[in-house]
């Protein structure tokens, strides 16, 4: 198989000639591109990946840390950029940091030893600073649903506030007055701020905030299902539920059935993302939009943009949307 240099010494050209013919550089002179497509051809030579990264000091691949593998949303965030950077022949690495510091870290190192060309990352644990430094000393980066003051161009995110927002000024135009709450984790900062945006609707509503109708869980099903439990034990009435994913909120109303509450007159429970199982579930989930996939979509345009020259339009602040279906109804008091 011919090699990078065997074309250069075919067409009596420099290695830095060829390079610039193969990524399509305009400032080779046509009497020499000439000579090394003819040099091509009588080689039969078929760029490679390890020619092309010789060549221009790249490997035409991207690292991409994720928090967890198992849920939707991060195989709709991954699926995203892959299909996204395939069309454009670049390609992916993944790992998982699990929201844990070292982890993260550890994930980090990974990738820029196999000498990716950018990052893209959901990661929880890793501050503000260390972001800033790896994008400004190590590789560029792109963050998804995450603010990082002066990297916001390359940050691609959810206004998760006004998504908590809307998710509990629903259950409050539907008549509901006692709502519970089951949160993400309070380190994750999507979940603070979904929090936030519930505990502005119930102010605005004048409906006072109680610690008994909260609950703290972690993102999964579980949580959903030892949440309603834990608040139904608390003797607080409530006839509606915030959980702040979907996945809390399918495991909420796993027991409820359980218990032989019938939904949504029992209880109306609302989720957070849109998930593919929201509209399986039963009854269907009202919840409020995350479009992950065009947020990973985004965040793929960046780096494009960014480390490979393309000019993509990119958009880095999404609106989240109410889905209404059949698990929350009209409270009559």
């Amino acid at each position: 198989m011919a090699t990078i240099y065997q074309v250069a010494e075919r067409a009596g050209v420099s290695l830095s000639t060829v390079s610039r013919v193969l990524n399509g550089r305009k400032t080779v002179n046509e009497n020499l591109r000439a000579k090394v497509e003819q040099a091509m051809q009588e080689l039969n030579y078929r760029p490679s990946s390890v020619a092309r990264s010789l060549a221009t000091s790249r490997t035409d691949s991207v690292g991409v840390l994720v928090s967890e593998l198992n849920s939707p949303f991060f195989g709709d965030l991954m699926q995203a950029v892959e299909s996204t950077l395939r069309e454009a022949d670049k390609h992916v690495i993944i790992t998982v940091g699990h929201n844990n510091l070292e982890t993260e870290k550890d994930a980090v190192e990974f990738l820029i030893s196999r000498n990716c060309d950018a990052l893209i990352m959901h990661v929880e644990a890793m501050s503000d600073d260390y972001l800033r430094d790896i994008n400004a000393n190590r590789v560029p980066i792109s963050v998804v649903n995450r603010q990082v003051e002066g990297l916001e161009s390359a940050c691609v995110c959810l206004d998760n506030e006004r998504g908590g927002y809307l998710a509990t000024q629903h259950l409050i135009e539907l008549g509901h007055t006692n709502i519970a709450c089951i949160s993400g984790p309070s380190k994750a900062r999507d979940a603070r701020l979904r929090l936030a945006g519930h505990r502005r609707a119930l102010a605005e509503a004048g409906i006072p905030w109680s610690e008994q109708l909260y609950y703290e869980g972690r993102y999964q099903e579980e949580d959903g299902k030892q949440g309603l439990q834990t608040l139904l034990s608390r003797n607080k009435p409530f006839t509606a539920l915030v959980c702040a994913n979907d996945w809390m909120a399918s495991g909420a109303m796993s027991c409820a059935r359980d218990l032989g509450m019938n939904l949504p007159y029992d209880l109306s429970i609302i989720g957070f993302d849109d998930a593919v199982f929201a509209h399986h579930v039963y009854p269907r989930l009202t919840t409020v939009k995350n479009p992950i996939y065009q947020m990973g979509e985004m965040s793929a345009r960046h780096i494009l943009n960014a480390v490979y020259g393309q000019s993509l339009a990119v958009k880095t602040l999404f609106d989240p949307k109410l889905i209404m279906r059949e698990s929350t109804i009209f409270h009559k008091a």
